[in-house]
């Protein structure tokens, strides 16, 4: 799968970047890192899409969430890029490897967050101005033993008339990222959800629903989806 930075966009905990058609491009595969205990470093591959020279660098960062929800990256000397450096001619591509120098845990997932970023060409002149412009792309890392487990419990909240939030709360030890969540009253559909919201171990996000008409209190059936496949059913009272 490749993630090219076009659709960084919708990524989150970078600011959207707006750039002109003369700006690099490039692609990291894969867009997610996942790691076990004992690996000790993964080869990701880095292209060019451009028909220019790109210079790349990587920050790396702890990643959790506030009790609320809200991210806060941590830099870390857990994990290395190596070479730290990637310098790339137009169309060409690099196998670069992420090693993991700190010892894992056993009884939690340890998660971060690499930010790979374009050092821009100092002096770049782009209509008579001289303003570097530099691209970023920012991907998940997830090293997981094989007892860390997301532990979710989810709700809905009112936030108009025809909108509701599915709020989860995850006090597991691994993230979750709900994909897709449906409010169902026997076989009627009320309300969804699609996105790709991140929980993280003792965080609670609320991912917005809509329908297209009133959604009358009572009971009704939450259905959670998750990136790995899975479903959770929850049991649930519309206010």
């Amino acid at each position: 799968m490749k993630f090219a930075w076009l659709a960084f966009a919708a990524a989150t905990l970078l600011p959207a970047w707006t750039a002109p058609a003369a700006a690099g491009t490039f692609s990291v595969t894969p867009v997610r890192i996942y790691m076990g205990p004992r690996d000790r470093a993964v080869a990701m591959t880095v292209t060019n899409e451009g028909d220019t020279e790109l210079v790349l660098q990587a920050d790396l960062s702890a990643w959790t969430q506030s009790p609320d929800g809200v991210d806060q990256l941590v830099p870390t000397e857990d994990l290395i890029l190596a070479p730290p450096i990637v310098k790339l001619a137009p169309k060409a591509r690099q196998v670069v490897r992420l090693a993991l120098l700190a010892p894992a845990d056993a009884s939690r997932q340890l998660i971060y967050r690499m930010v790979v970023r374009e050092v821009p060409e100092i002096g770049a002149v782009r209509a008579g101005i001289q303003v570097p412009i530099a691209l970023a792309l920012s991907m998940p890392v997830f090293v997981t033993p094989p007892v860390a487990r997301r532990q979710m419990s989810c709700d809905v909240v009112r936030s108009g008339p025809t909108t509701l939030d599915a709020m989860c709360r995850n006090t597991g030890t691994a993230y979750a990222q709900v994909r897709e969540a449906a409010l169902k009253r026997d076989a009627q559909v009320l309300a969804t959800f699609e996105g790709g919201t991140y929980i993280l171990p003792g965080a609670r996000r609320g991912s917005p629903m809509k329908s297209t008409a009133p959604i009358a209190p009572g009971r009704a059936q939450l259905q959670v989806d998750y990136d790995d496949g899975k479903t959770d059913l929850f049991d649930i009272t519309v206010p």
